[in-house]
């Protein structure tokens, strides 16, 4: 079961099969149905979860995911406040009458962690998401912004990297009073690193 979450709408992209209008290039169609049929479908996919005290009050995320079967997707982004999923995690969900695709629990670790990162906006690198990209891209890490009101950076840590490097050097920013970080969803070796 999930712990956290968010809700606006839900997106979706949908394939179609009705072929070209009269009179339309058939060729052309025919092409454009390949490359439809090959395409993934992007849905969002929500998690519900409780609020922390003093933290975001939010009670839902939802994440980009691709369709890979009725009931079940891969995550395709990292999650600024739900514990428990990385990028690359295959998880299951059930959509309801409004048709929104609500996780229901992980099947898959795509062994991805996830990290999320807040400067201290009184310390040397100030309020900006930049500079914590910067000291982190060494490592290749890839991170998205929650906003720039809150510069939160939540990065996606992949499977084999070099884990104990970037633990030394969040640990470093914290003592230097560089951010504050939390490991949203980390792995056995993450945590053995």
């Amino acid at each position: 079961m999930w712990e956290r979450c968010r809700h606006p709408a839900d997106l979706r992209w949908r394939r179609s099969r009705s072929g070209p209008a009269p009179g339309k290039d058939v060729r052309g169609a025919r092409r454009m149905m390949a490359f439809m049929e090959g395409a993934v479908e992007q849905i969002k996919v929500w998690f519900r979860f409780v609020p922390r005290e003093g933290w975001l009050p939010q009670d839902t995320e939802g994440l980009w995911a691709v369709r890979l079967s009725d009931g079940t997707a891969r995550v395709e982004n990292a999650a600024f406040l739900q514990d428990g999923v990385a990028e690359g995690d295959v998880v299951r969900y059930r959509t309801d009458s409004d048709g929104h695709h609500w996780a229901v629990g992980r099947t898959s670790s795509s062994g991805n962690c996830t990290i999320r990162v807040v400067p201290v906006p009184t310390g040397p690198l100030g309020s900006s998401a930049q500079p914590v990209r910067q000291r982190l891209s060494v490592f290749g890490l890839r991170g998205e912004v929650f906003s720039e009101d809150f510069p939160m950076v939540a990065f996606t840590v992949p499977a084999g990297a070099d884990f104990a490097g970037i633990k030394a050097l969040l640990a470093e920013g914290r003592a230097q009073g560089w951010w504050h970080y939390e490991v949203g969803c980390g792995t056995d070796e993450w945590w053995a690193a």
